[in-house]
């Protein structure tokens, strides 16, 4: 299996602030995400004053009415649309036929599917990896993440090794608290559909506030 190399997609979610949001973007991150779930901390509930111009995009939503996804990603010029809860595969293809006809600042909006890992014995990680297959095809990445109480942002890793049980074509991001101290281990993992990772509350101030300097030493390392 490949290692992940200097190429990878680095996302940053939960971003809110307008400075902060223009001094992440300034660190070359390739996407920025601004979760749209109202019981989300890190909630946007009113457009930021600034709005990143070269990164993508990331709107995360959870359960939520397709139009008001559609809606939200025409008023946010949205790149990508990350799916953080129990949508179905159907829900998935409905969504990617309205957004396909339209297309983002970069070309068309992406879909991404995120899968919470929980705290499990092997076999049951396994079971859960597995129903990505439902959304082959479907969904443009997958978003690894740890299972729970909340949804994402939990700051806890889960075992990655269970990963190796995946054996989809479509392309994932890795999360679930990835942490400053986490750049070794980032760049030993292998897997050849590993294509980038997410960022979000161990790089905090506060919620929805980054540490601009944690993210710059970190995302060196990564690309050094």
């Amino acid at each position: 299996m490949n290692s992940i190399t200097h190429e990878l997609t680095i996302k940053v979610c939960g971003m809110r602030e307008a400075d902060n949001i223009r001094a992440v973007e300034q660190l070359g991150v390739d996407w920025l995400g601004f979760i749209f779930w109202p019981k989300s901390s890190r909630h946007v509930s009113a457009k930021p004053a600034y709005l990143p111009t070269v990164c993508k995009r990331a709107g995360v939503f959870v359960d939520e009415d397709i139009r008001t996804v559609r809606q939200v990603a025409d008023d946010y010029a949205l790149d990508v649309i990350q799916l953080h809860g129990q949508e179905t595969p159907d829900y998935v293809s409905t969504l990617a036929s309205l957004l396909h006809r339209r297309e983002g600042r970069g070309g068309a909006v992406s879909i991404v599917k995120a899968i919470t890992i929980p705290n499990a014995p092997l076999s049951v990680c396994h079971d859960v990896i597995a129903t990505s297959k439902a959304y082959e095809g479907l969904a443009d990445y997958f978003l690894f993440d740890t299972k729970c109480k909340t949804v994402g942002g939990s700051g806890e890793h889960f075992d990655w090794t269970v990963l190796d049980a995946y054996d989809g074509h479509t392309p994932f991001l890795l999360s679930g608290g990835i942490g400053p101290d986490d750049a070794e281990r980032i760049l030993a993992f292998r897997h050849p559909r590993c294509v980038g990772i997410d960022l979000n509350s161990r790089f905090e101030l506060s919620p929805g506030l980054k540490d601009v300097h944690q993210l710059r030493e970190f995302i060196k390392k990564i690309r050094s």
